[in-house]
């Protein structure tokens, strides 16, 4: 493989981590120039960098908005492979100089198959993206959507028991033990990291709330306003801490609550 520079947009440190492993093991000529965590220090970087770059990996969901905002009031001028765990933004996204798909959890497998996209795109020379390709990678995006969890087993005294996702009022994490907590007001331990549920539970039905908290949209009954431009998102059953929504990520939750 050739030199390459990226630009990492990602928010969940681990991810972007993760993935720049991933891709330094991949070609060791890969150089990374940027990890932007959000969507105002993605047209900052874009608005003020000097430093040519080659390929954007680029999350959506970003914590203070969608990443296709950075678009709207900076110039991207090179290909933007999109890396997340929604599934409904396909064609917002190769409207967006994207030129792949990847749902996470990713693996190594399809972060190479993507370069190799990239490369095959840019030889012999710099060229666009023609509606063929387009519609051709849209195909192949729609044949590999996501599927996720309907069940987790759990640990319940000397017992495994199946535990359906939309049964799930809400996870907790304390003490870095993750919680999941029923409709039926019952709590068992999980065996995922807060991150690792994130990322197996369907996002139009569960909302990450804060670091705390994950929440399903049957649970909540109402959402009031709170200090400092925040939201207070009452549930039930009802958890004994509050469940705050930031100020920045008020806006994501109102467009969530809406779909």
């Amino acid at each position: 493989m050739k030199e390459l520079r990226l630009v990492l947009v990602e928010d969940e440190v681990v991810t972007a981590r993760n993935l720049e492993y991933v891709l330094k093991n991949l070609n060791e000529k890969i150089s990374i120039l940027a990890i932007l965590q959000s969507v105002s220090e993605a047209i900052n970087w874009f608005e003020n960098n000097q430093s040519p770059y080659d390929l954007v990996f680029m999350d959506i969901r970003l914590a203070d908005g969608l990443s296709f905002d950075i678009f709207k009031k900076v110039n991207i001028n090179r290909p933007v492979i999109f890396v997340t765990a929604y599934n409904d933004y396909a064609i917002q996204a190769f409207k967006n100089n994207g030129i792949d798909y990847i749902l996470k959890p990713f693996d190594e497998q399809e972060i190479e198959q993507a370069l190799a996209k990239f490369e095959n795109l840019t030889k012999p020379s710099e060229q666009e993206l023609d509606g063929k390709k387009l519609a051709q990678l849209l195909d192949n995006v729609n044949a590999g959507l996501k599927s996720y969890k309907k069940s987790f087993l759990v640990h319940h005294r000397d017992k495994l028991l199946p535990l359906e996702t939309a049964k799930i009022a809400w996870f907790y994490t304390s003490n870095e033990i993750v919680y999941a907590h029923t409709l039926d007001d019952k709590q068992y331990i999980m065996e995922f990291s807060m991150e690792q549920l994130e990322q197996q539970i369907d996002p139009a039905l569960f909302f990450r709330a804060n670091r705390q908290f994950i929440v399903n949209r049957k649970a909540i009954l109402e959402i009031e306003f709170y200090f400092n431009g925040r939201l207070s998102v009452k549930v039930k059953p009802e958890p004994t801490e509050h469940i705050l929504i930031s100020k920045v990520r008020v806006s994501v939750f109102k467009n969530w609550m809406n779909n």
